[in-house]
């Protein structure tokens, strides 16, 4: 019994210290940008590397601001975000709840078809895409980076689906009986209890928004009108990269991603499990 104890302590023990040395080596890069935020650009690729700033170069920040129009291109990946999971995550609710909920014909079809959507590479969709936006009359506005996420997505549509199987079908039926709309149950009863995995949900799609690089890049064209992920881009040149700015940039644009995963945080440890439900 006592050295059954005694093995079971010493494998915790060993799982802290792995974990503990992999969370080290995730958060290497993340405190090298941190710290090359604070240098002069002569002292980034110094060896052996100065990790500790001295003195901190403050000023990078304010230069920040001065150099590029950054809080332009801030508010623009800030609202097509907002727009863009707002959109994703409710036609994937609506999606999932009459795909799991509501008997049609067809249903099946149209879920697994769906499903096969998935295995489709983004890339493929790049040129129809364009055309499509082109033919709207959409290029060079903001509507092609967030319009398309409310018409749905695979994964999403997926997810809620499955934890939608895990709610009790009795409250269906109870709200219907009531009087209820297929809506009013949906809203009133599926969307409150499903909290965790809406959360889950939103968290993914933002980051996922926000990081994008690529869409802005095919669809805009004026300066103004560009996120900040190709803002960023604007500090390397052809023959030299600003990189104390680039990675002074890098850091205020992470800041909004983990402010959301701090608010967001209980939900998404609740609902980071959703997809392994049953249905």
């Amino acid at each position: 019994m006592a050295k059954g104890k005694a093995l079971h302590s010493f494998q915790k023990a060993f799982s802290y210290l792995f974990l503990s040395a992999l969370g080290i080596c995730f958060a290497i890069p993340f405190i090298w940008m941190i710290s090359s935020s604070l240098k002069q650009s002569t002292e980034i690729f110094v060896l052996p590397p100065k990790w500790i700033p001295n003195p901190p170069v403050w000023e990078n920040y304010v230069e920040l601001f001065r150099v590029i129009p950054f809080l332009r291109f801030f508010w623009n990946s800030t609202y097509v975000t907002i727009l863009a999971t707002a959109g994703q995550v409710m036609s994937c609710a609506l999606a999932a709840y009459a795909l799991s909920r509501r008997k049609f014909f067809g249903r099946d079809v149209i879920f697994y078809t769906l499903l096969a959507t998935m295995m489709v590479p983004g890339q493929v969709t790049i040129i129809p895409r364009f055309l499509i936006m082109r033919a709207l009359g959409w290029l060079n506005t903001h509507l092609p980076l967030y319009v398309p996420f409310f018409f749905g997505g695979p994964f999403g549509t997926f997810m809620l689906r499955q934890f939608f199987f895990s709610i009790p079908r009795e409250l269906d039926d109870a709200a219907l009986i009531d009087g209820c709309s297929q809506f009013r149950a949906f809203w009133s009863i599926y969307v409150p209890l499903s909290k965790a995995a809406l959360t889950t949900l939103s968290l993914f799609i933002f980051m996922d928004v926000w990081n994008d690089l690529l869409s802005p890049i095919i669809y805009l064209s004026s300066p103004d009108k560009m996120t900040l992920t190709v803002g960023l881009t604007y500090f390397k040149g052809q023959y030299s990269t600003d990189w104390h700015l680039l990675m002074a940039g890098a850091v205020v644009s992470i800041v909004p991603t983990i402010l959301v995963y701090l608010f967001a945080q209980k939900h998404f440890v609740q609902g980071i499990m959703v997809g392994s439900v049953k249905g």
